[in-house]
């Protein structure tokens, strides 16, 4: 994890424009939201990703900073007064709380339009041109209304609703699990030729793991404390917004996340010791403490 968390840490520096080019503050607020924090889960199911399928990593550092690049300026725009107001995040004061509300909005939105920058442009992803469309057309599916930004619109819908679990889960396969799967989909797009058995099973196991990654999360909201989490702890308890534990309990949200964990697993049957990091990843996401 550590070195394939450097090695995105690189990939993200390269790629973020210069904090001294004009206009210098939005770059600073963008550098500032992107580096130097964070699990980097999202690149590091893209590499585990193509460790399992035997490809170079070099050919995924494009995806995998393309992914975490929307995932920054969903977490800049979440923590925004106008949707969750937060003052911390990753251990540090919020974008909008280091700089202002305007500055924020705008490192967000500037973040998202790198994020298909590169994966148009960037050189390193070696793959035939209808490939890389389809490499984008992965990442705006995740990223919109009918993914991570439709489950943010439910979320807020949810705040003082009671859901029952289908709702619940359609909510956060969109919101928490759609960048997730686009993690993994995103490295099986850039394997030549395609292998789509691989790859359907691949789907199953990161749609598991993205549901698993949330209930966790909510797990953690109730039991952890803000400084070993980096951000609010409470948070969605004090908004009155619909998570597992409430659902399900506390032990039955611990119980939903292990079998998750096990349904992942089974979707790698087959890939041998290549995917033993997707296997670590799904452990590490159950058994975290932040």
């Amino acid at each position: 994890m550590q070195a394939c968390q450097a090695r995105a840490e690189a990939a993200l520096e390269a790629r973020l424009p210069a904090e001294t080019k004009i206009p210098a503050r939005l770059h600073q607020a963008m550098r500032y939201s992107t580096l130097g924090g964070g699990k980097r889960l999202r690149p590091l199911l893209a590499y585990a990703t193509g460790t399992a399928l035997g490809l170079p990593l070099e050919i995924l550092d494009g995806p995998a900073s393309a992914v975490e690049f929307i995932h920054v300026y969903s977490l800049i725009h979440d923590d925004l007064p106008a949707m969750d107001d937060d003052a911390l995040r990753r251990g540090k004061p919020t974008c909008h709380v280091a700089y202002d509300e305007a500055t924020a909005i705008l490192a967000g939105d500037a973040l998202q339009a790198l994020a298909f920058h590169v994966l148009a442009h960037d050189p390193s992803i070696a793959v035939p041109p209808e490939q890389r469309i389809a490499m984008i057309e992965t990442l705006a599916a995740a990223s919109g209304s009918f993914g991570m930004v439709g489950g943010q619109a439910i979320d807020l819908d949810a705040v003082g609703a009671t859901l029952d679990l289908p709702s619940l889960e359609n909510m956060h396969i969109r919101k928490t699990g759609a960048l997730i799967r686009a993690s993994v989909k995103l490295a099986t797009q850039a394997k030549v030729p395609q292998d789509s058995a691989a790859s359907d099973k691949l789907d199953h196991y990161a749609k598991c793991i993205g549901l698993a990654f949330q209930i966790k999360d909510d797990i953690l909201d109730e039991e952890s404390d803000t400084q070993t989490l980096g951000k609010t702890q409470g948070k969605d308890r004090d908004h009155n917004k619909p998570n597992y534990p409430a659902l399900l309990s506390l032990n039955g949200a611990k119980e939903k996340a292990q079998e998750l964990h096990e349904e992942a697993l089974a979707s790698l049957d087959g890939f041998g010791a290549e995917a033993g990091h997707l296997r670590a990843l799904s452990r590490f996401i159950i058994e975290r403490r932040n």
